[in-house]
């Protein structure tokens, strides 16, 4: 699904219900809209909030993180380093509203052996991480749009030659990923392009 049928699906959902929005054989992405917010979600905007779940098997839904979906794709990058352009240009078309189904083509036959989910939910996973920040982050953000903060980690999960544990360890302190993954894409940026193609910063 393209990401503004993604979108609307998400924001015409029922409040306090969970709902299927994709699924293969093995596991289930869920999405839950919550109709109240706790304090600690006090900027946030009760209409555009949501939260994502993950089912494997038939164990208890479970809310991933940033970290399950770029740790995946270091894995696979680490792996099959040869791959590193087929899966930046997967996951930036889904960055600028590919259907992540169609994404995946470029990479659907690559025999990955280390990974943590099946590329169809990782690709699920990161189109919905992207809108979760377009639409539900509340606080002010150095990017426009403010999805550009985990796809220049995307970025540079894949295309880093760093290892698994300081990128992660970058991440975990907050820290912006660098200007060169984000800037063309960034209308905050003075470098930004309106003409931005995929693998623009390669």
């Amino acid at each position: 699904m393209q990401y503004d049928k993604m979108l609307d699906k998400i924001l015409t959902l029922p409040f306090d219900t969970m709902t299927e929005v994709y699924a293969n054989d093995t596991q289930k992405v869920l999405v839950f809209r919550p109709s109240t917010l706790s304090a600690r979600f006090k900027d946030y905007d009760v209409n555009t909030n949501f939260q994502i779940f993950l089912q494997i098997g038939n164990d208890k839904p479970f809310r991933p993180n940033h970290l399950r979906l770029l740790m995946d794709l270091k894995l696979r990058s680490r792996e099959l380093p040869a791959t590193v352009n087929d899966l930046l240009l997967t996951f930036d078309e889904i960055f600028y509203g590919a259907d992540p189904l169609e994404a995946v083509k470029h990479i659907e036959n690559i025999n990955y052996t280390q990974f943590i989910n099946p590329i169809d939910i990782t690709a699920v996973l990161a189109q919905l991480f992207i809108i979760e920040q377009n639409i539900g982050y509340g606080g002010k953000s150095t990017f426009n749009p403010p999805a550009l903060y985990i796809q220049g980690w995307i970025r540079t999960f894949i295309a880093s030659e760093q290892e698994i544990d300081q990128i992660v360890y970058r991440i975990c302190r907050n820290t912006p990923p660098a200007v060169k993954y984000t800037c063309q894409d960034n209308k905050n940026h003075k470098k930004h392009s309106k003409n931005a193609q995929p693998l623009w910063y390669q």
